[in-house]
């Protein structure tokens, strides 16, 4: 089978479901773990916006207009707390109402040990698998994105907002008590919180009292010791035996790929 990769879809079952888009297609890739796969890359990426040939892509699939001009890819995006709509200086106004302007959540999860993210209302819990967390407990629901990423700065001062995608992929995490953990940041963070509530109004932070923690399992047979990374662009061929899938990752007896950086890129897939 051959096409445009794009980003693995997930379904949250025991353990995730994953497919592998291939264009209009799209691989079951479960019952291939266990057995060896091979991912050829053509030499061919087109950009996921415009659907322009290119040479070289940005942001996970977008060609260098598209990355300069969409709103999508703008350091807003990465950075919520830096959005300038109110400046009138948004890319693309309307995007940022349909995407920006509505509820998200902030959440803790534990994919390399805790960490504090955010996410839109319509990406849970396909944000937490993406990460490749094996818990996740949304704390906080909040009006828009922009007040997501004050939130998320106020607790990022006690724990991480990232994560360490080689010790994810190890599977090396410990168990977190998300519940306490909540507790213990809300507290923490009290005045913060406070104070955006006082700058956006009563409902701009609403506190996710009884929300409980979501438990994830991946499918894999075991994972990697040391993590060797793929990349198309300097090795076309990648084959192995697929020992897991965790996070947006391949993960094979010969090293590890990232199938979301590489969106764009047309490859033929056998089995």
């Amino acid at each position: 089978m051959q096409g445009t990769l794009a980003k693995m879809t997930t379904e949250l079952q025991d353990p995730v479901k994953y497919h592998l888009p291939l264009g209009e297609q799209a691989i079951e890739l479960n019952p291939y773990i266990g057995k060896s796969i091979k991912l050829t890359f053509t030499g061919k990426i087109s950009c996921i916006h415009c659907q322009k040939a290119i040479k070289k892509s940005y942001n996970q699939g977008f060609c260098y207009p598209c990355f300069i001009s969409l709103a999508q890819c703008d350091l807003c995006i990465m950075k919520p707390e830096t959005c300038h709509y109110d400046k009138g200086t948004c890319r693309d106004p309307k995007w940022g109402e349909e995407f920006c302007h509505q509820p998200h959540y902030v959440y803790l999860a534990n994919s390399s040990g805790i960490k504090v993210g955010i996410t839109r209302h319509t990406q849970i819990p396909t944000r937490w698998i993406d990460q490749g967390a094996v818990q996740a407990l949304p704390i906080l629901k909040v009006q828009s994105r922009y007040i997501s990423g004050l939130a998320e700065i106020a607790i990022a001062e006690h724990v991480s907002d990232k994560t360490s995608w080689q010790k994810m992929l190890k599977n090396l995490q410990e168990p977190v008590d998300l519940l306490s953990k909540r507790d213990e940041l809300l507290a923490l963070c009290q005045q913060p919180l406070a104070a955006i509530t006082e700058q956006f109004g009563a409902t701009a932070i609403e506190v996710l009292k009884d929300a409980t923690v979501v438990d994830i399992k991946y499918p894999a047979l075991q994972y990697p010791t040391k993590v060797k990374s793929f990349n198309f662009d300097k090795t076309p061929e990648v084959s192995g035996v697929l020992q897991g899938i965790k996070g947006q990752y391949l993960l094979l007896d010969t090293g590890v790929i990232n199938i979301r950086k590489f969106t764009g890129y047309e490859v033929e897939f056998s089995a």
